[in-house]
């Protein structure tokens, strides 16, 4: 007779991993560290804030067990500081999740410093958390980059953004190759639009909690649970890529 549990693929648990999280202090990125260490997951979150960092690691430690520490990912060498730190907190690391990003406008709107900055937080510490994540590793966990649904929709005010994004989603793909026959797995999660202070001061919160009640906008709950997903299959398969977008969310 076959048993009820041969229907469904293992799902491997997560209790006792060792994570990193970028931007975890707020929106998608805190929500993402409270989900993993409410699993059994210990945390090593970082934020340009301290006021944020404090407020997400009470919050973390009502559920799990977290550290953290302030940084900001756009200066030289803070990339591989953060993975460095987080590794001594944990002794060791299982997963990487780079997340840690600003918002952009169209080029000809930003300034060139504005336009640096961007490229340095959203861009270039994305590739070099992974590089310092990759080394870490060795030869196992997951590193998940949280992209954008932005790489799909290119717009006139967003071609910073976007283009970064689309650059992301590319350099995922491609890094999920390089790394998979050394045991990492490589995932990319695109979230559509969700309630987060990124959204401000275009979108207040009142107007993202109406958003969200409308099913028009997604909660960083959301995203945090699609992680979850990816993270919980067996070795053998690769969520490569995950897009979730608001069921109801009107046409641009």
């Amino acid at each position: 007779m076959t048993q009820a549990a041969d229907a469904h693929t293992e799902m491997p648990s997560l209790k006792g991993k060792r994570a990193i999280i970028t931007g975890g202090t707020t929106g998608i990125g805190r929500a993402i560290a409270v989900l993993l260490a409410s699993e059994g997951v210990n945390v090593f979150i970082c934020g340009r804030d301290p006021d944020h960092l404090a407020d997400a690691l009470a919050r973390i430690r009502e559920v799990g067990e977290g550290d953290g520490m302030t940084i900001d990912l756009a200066e030289p060498d803070a990339s591989k500081a953060f993975v460095d730190a987080g590794v001594r907190a944990l002794g060791g690391l299982d997963i990487a999740v780079v997340n840690a990003a600003i918002a952009a406008k169209g080029l000809s709107e930003m300034s060139e410093e504005e336009l640096r900055y961007a490229i340095a937080t959203d861009f270039t510490a994305y590739l070099l958390t992974a590089h310092a994540a990759a080394t870490a590793l060795v030869d196992r966990g997951d590193i998940v980059l949280i992209g954008s649904m932005s790489a799909h929709v290119l717009g006139p005010h967003s071609t910073v953004y976007a283009g970064i994004k689309y650059g992301i989603q590319g350099f995922t793909e491609a890094l999920r190759r390089e790394l998979g026959p050394k045991g990492i797995r490589v995932a990319n999660v695109e979230p559509g639009k969700t309630g987060s202070d990124m959204q401000e001061p275009d979108i207040s919160p009142e107007e993202q909690r109406e958003a969200i009640g409308k099913d028009e906008m997604l909660r960083a709950e959301d995203i945090a649970v699609g992680v979850h997903y990816l993270l919980t299959q067996p070795r053998r398969a690769v969520v490569q890529q995950l897009t979730i977008t608001p069921r109801a969310e009107a046409a641009e």
